[in-house]
């Protein structure tokens, strides 16, 4: 009789053993297969997060078939704890695996509503805009300018009233610290005074996510520590020979090559030019130094230099003075900082704009002046036109 009974527990454990296998491969399987979702969805991580709400959400959402088994395999991969705040984009047929992979991974957000401040050298305005999963892409919804009185549109009123949308302050290579300062006082999102005007090129141009109530003050001197880690890794590495004594000298070179070419390829030869005319003994003679001597970098001109402006000495006169100008006259971005300290190998001295949004080099006067006689063309059939 026991033997029976022995025998009949020994074969319902391995039946057991069997079907609990069997559930766990199921499970695997479940887990690592292609997912129920027929259209992408932007799934909303918020900060604090537990993988809990967020498997019961991917499942109300129709992104997994099962939420538990969701949770069961995060954990199992060790991946529970590692949720990342965002909002991020699930694709459509998007396995379990690869859900929480993308939930987990962190990284900048790839879908949701945002409003984007982007500073820039002629305006500074905020743009609305919230992502279309369907089709795969950010529309814009609204966009104002900064300085505005009128108020504010209504689809930036309902974005910023839901809560999860991300904020980013985008300033652009070649602003002055006057309008960076001048703008991040317009910002609503943002809370605290700005004690005054940053030093002229000390901010790092790029893309600034920040929280809804973050503090001016603490968002410039973000700026001001990636531009000085920009600036101390491109001194480390500069050529040799270079006729600046100092990171700050290279910094205000750098703000000039910004401020006189627009083409990426162009930096590097820009950069020969000035330290050919440095090396030479001579002048440096660009107009944005000059405008930066009538402006302080408060605005544009919106005009061209008159010649009165151009005899004038200023500290910013490099038609005038020998050398650098005493500041930078931007904020240069990371590829001006490397071009000035590792420009390119020329004999250069002259160059002037070529009508394509380029500039024609030359090593002597008299091919400059060829170039300057053909710009001078150029520009003269379009007044025509």
């Amino acid at each position: 009789m026991w033997k029976a009974v022995a025998s009949n527990a020994l074969t319902l454990l391995i039946v057991v053993i069997f079907l609990a296998g069997g559930v766990v491969i199921w499970g695997q399987n479940q887990y690592t297969a292609e997912g129920p979702l027929a259209e992408a969805i932007c799934v909303r991580v918020p900060s604090g997060a537990r993988m809990s709400a967020v498997s019961e959400d991917l499942e109300e959402k129709g992104a997994v078939t099962s939420g538990a088994i969701l949770r069961i395999g995060a954990d199992y991969s060790k991946k529970t704890d590692q949720l990342k705040a965002g909002s991020f984009l699930v694709p459509p047929g998007a396995s379990m695996e690869e859900i929480v992979d993308i939930v987990t991974r962190g990284g900048a957000n790839t879908c949701g509503s945002q409003i984007i401040y982007r500073i820039g050298v002629n305006s500074a305005v905020a743009e609305v805009r919230d992502f279309d999963a369907g089709a795969g892409r950010y529309e814009e919804k609204a966009e104002f300018e900064l300085a505005s009185e009128e108020p504010r549109p209504e689809e930036f009123i309902t974005l910023r009233a839901r809560g999860d949308t991300v904020y980013r302050v985008v300033v652009a290579e070649g602003v002055t610290s006057w309008q960076v300062a001048d703008a991040l006082a317009r910002v609503d999102v943002l809370t605290g005074e700005v004690p005054g005007v940053p030093e002229e090129g000390s901010l790092a141009p790029d893309s600034y996510e920040v929280r809804e109530g973050a503090d001016r003050v603490t968002l410039i001197r973000r700026m001001q520590a990636a531009q000085s880690e920009i600036l101390a890794q491109a001194w480390a590495n500069r050529a040799e020979g270079l006729p600046y004594d100092s990171p700050e000298e290279a910094l205000i070179m750098a703000s000039i090559i910004e401020k006189e070419t627009g083409v990426a390829d162009e930096r590097r030869q820009v950069a020969s030019v000035f330290v050919n005319r440095l090396n030479q003994g001579m002048r440096l003679q660009t107009d944005p130094t000059v405008i930066y001597g009538i402006t302080n970098g408060e605005g544009v001109l919106g005009r061209g230099l008159r010649r009165s402006e151009l005899d004038r000495e200023t500290p910013y006169n490099t038609y005038v003075i020998d050398g650098l100008p005493p500041t930078p006259i931007a904020n240069p971005g990371r590829a001006s900082i490397e071009a000035a300290l590792n420009p390119a190998e020329t004999d250069f001295v002259f160059f002037v704009a070529d009508g394509t949004g380029g500039h024609a080099f030359a090593t002597t006067l008299a091919e400059h002046n060829e170039n300057v006689a053909r710009w001078r063309e150029i520009e003269a059939q379009r007044g025509g036109n």
